[in-house]
């Protein structure tokens, strides 16, 4: 093989001057540069391995970019990337001023629309599609979908239309059974009964919304999917091709442990084993805490039900799943239908914790207002991975969640400051409440040492609703935190060993506010100053904004939190950095104090 047709290529239209015959070693060749960088940059591996051959063909048969071509998530879009002339900088993926790691239209022409949640290409896809009627333009519009996105309602919405149009749509189904983790649902075994040939063609789902339906084909068979991608090219209408692929295709672990390698951090190009990262002494994962303790609490409660769209792994439900089978579902990726679902098993007594990324519960809004707390149930959301989440940038950053459930009649919204303060939230959760519960912690490990705390049922403790509390004394100034980012807080106070005029309380609860507290706190203090790990614009600051005006306290109070833009990506510290909540910019503000 010559290793020199990648270096060749810095768009779409140096590809198609190859040969069919050259594809092949193209396709290896990409596969081992994506391997290359992302085991040293990391990222996401597994579902752009198993797409080289469909990206591939798509960009040699249609011409992008005047052909239109959405990626669905875009998890897998690392090879459309670097055949889109970002190949010279691929290495910079994810990274502070560096690539997206999903498609975003400000970055190319190439990426046609902004992605990141699941299940949007399809409605996308067909909008640009009628668009292109109305303006008389003669071009192709193509989705690319997997078997998970796909079985979200939204996908069903887009797929309902498109099949009443003559738009020139392309659907293109990846079916590889997993998405982060293994898919689910009937929609799962249909497709599988479909590749294994057991489905007749009668019976066919998408041929029945009026599709043009072709496949399943091999999504590894460039050949095959060149000409059956010339033949749909020739067809009017909406079309759909089911292709099958292996997540992982080319990397002997990624094919082998597909959750694993969906994001596996750094590892062995050669080899593919991951490079293991030293974990002794480390404080847990906040979702590890999470997934434990509900399996503490269900081993007390017969009621107690956990519910996941889609996220097992990644929130650690798994933990319940694998002890209480019956008592915890993945329903797929399908927010909406997790909220209700939850709803309405609260409605029959049972003690519902419905665990959703907080990115993720923004698809289920109408749901929190009009299932949940219209009707007062007593869900209790766990939102997992609220505030900066990292590299993966502005559609995963859990920093609206605050502000638009603040305003929710209702909801109760607290903000654990640790570990041990998760499990008690959740323990006085799980003894019934009121109303519905929000409970939002951050990505990635707390702070607490191993040993200095216990994980269990000996060492619950019931928190009183609405209460905050001092942390440090203080005479001039009080520091209102809540939730993790108040360690950073504690870190630059005692970096500074100022003199006892800063006080800092922790306000666990941002909904019921600690009303008696404040009392005393702006009566006492010259300066208030609040700060969030979520956006400034109608979030706790503001909250606290609200009781000052409300009460007639004129104090001044400054608040800290995400400014008033989307934050692209980069690390964590980096992020905070920006948004000036990090350890150093706190100390340099309280300087001024």
């Amino acid at each position: 093989m010559k290793n020199n047709l990648l270096q060749n290529i810095n768009n779409p239209a140096d590809l198609r001057k190859l040969s069919l015959s050259e594809l092949p070693d193209l396709a290896t060749e990409l596969r081992e540069f994506i391997i290359d960088i992302v085991s040293v940059k990391e990222g996401h591996l597994g579902a752009s391995l198993g797409v080289v051959e469909l990206t591939i063909a798509l960009h040699y048969v249609f011409d992008t970019p005047n052909d239109l071509l959405v990626w669905d998530v875009g998890h897998q879009a690392y090879g459309h990337k670097i055949l889109t002339e970002r190949r010279t900088k691929f290495d910079t993926n994810r990274q502070l001023d560096g690539i997206s790691g999903f498609p975003k239209r400000s970055e190319s022409i190439y990426d046609t629309f902004g992605v990141g949640h699941s299940s949007t290409s399809i409605s996308a896809a067909l909008g640009m599609a009628i668009a292109s009627q109305l303006k008389g333009e003669n071009k192709h519009h193509i989705a690319v979908i997997g078997d998970a996105s796909i079985a979200s309602g939204m996908a069903f919405e887009g797929l309902n239309h498109a099949g009443v149009t003559d738009a020139n749509l392309l659907v293109i189904l990846n079916d590889n059974a997993i998405g982060i983790d293994p898919s689910v649902g009937a929609l799962k075994h249909y497709l599988t009964s479909v590749k294994e040939g057991k489905n007749p063609k009668q019976n066919n789902m998408i041929k029945s919304l009026n599709f043009d339906y072709s496949g399943p084909i091999d999504g590894h068979d460039l050949p095959k999917l060149i000409s059956e991608l010339e033949r749909l090219k020739k067809i009017k209408g909406p079309k759909f091709l089911h292709i099958v692929t292996t997540k992982g295709k080319g990397l002997e672990q990624a094919e082998k442990d597909q959750v694993k390698y969906h994001a596996p951090g750094k590892f062995d190009a050669k080899t593919g084993e991951i490079i293991p990262k030293s974990e002794a002494h480390l404080p847990m994962k906040f979702q590890d805490v999470f997934g434990l303790t509900l399996v503490e609490l269900a081993k007390n409660n017969p009621k107690i039900i956990g519910i996941t769209p889609a996220m097992p792994s990644g929130s650690s439900m798994k933990f319940m799943m694998d002890a209480f089978p019956e008592r915890a579902f993945d329903v797929g990726i399908a927010e909406q239908h997790a909220v209700t679902l939850s709803a309405g098993m609260a409605t029959q007594g049972m003690i519902v914790f419905c665990n959703i990324y907080s990115t993720f519960l923004q698809r289920a809004y109408d749901q929190v207002i009009h299932d949940v707390a219209l009707q007062n149930l007593p869900v209790i959301f766990c939102l997992d991975r609220a505030g900066i989440v990292g590299e993966d940038g502005a559609t995963h950053h859990g920093v609206f969640d605050i502000t638009y459930l603040r305003c929710i009649p209702n909801m109760i919204i607290y903000a654990p400051k640790d570990e041990l303060d998760l499990q008690n939230i959740l323990y006085t959760a799980s003894l019934g409440l009121p109303h519905p519960i929000a409970i939002r912690y951050p990505r990635g490990r707390g702070k607490l040492e191993v040993g200095s705390w216990k994980l269990g049922a000996g060492s619950f403790e019931k928190i009183e609703i609405g209460k905050a509390n001092l942390l440090k004394n203080g005479t001039k100034t009080a520091v209102l935190s809540t939730g993790f980012i108040g360690n950073n807080v504690s870190l630059a106070l005692k970096n500074l060993n100022l003199p006892e005029t800063i006080a800092h309380y922790a306000f666990g609860f941002i909904k019921p506010l600690d009303q008696k507290l404040l009392h005393e706190i702006f009566n006492s203090f010259e300066n208030i100053i609040t700060i969030e790990d979520g956006t400034i614009k109608g979030g706790f600051g503001s909250a606290i904004v609200e009781f000052a005006s409300e009460n007639n306290y004129s104090k001044s109070i400054k608040v800290l939190g995400i400014p008033d833009v989307f934050i692209e990506h980069g690390t964590v510290e980096e992020l905070q950095k920006i948004c000036k909540i990090d350890v150093k910019s706190l100390e340099n503000i309280f300087l001024n104090y």
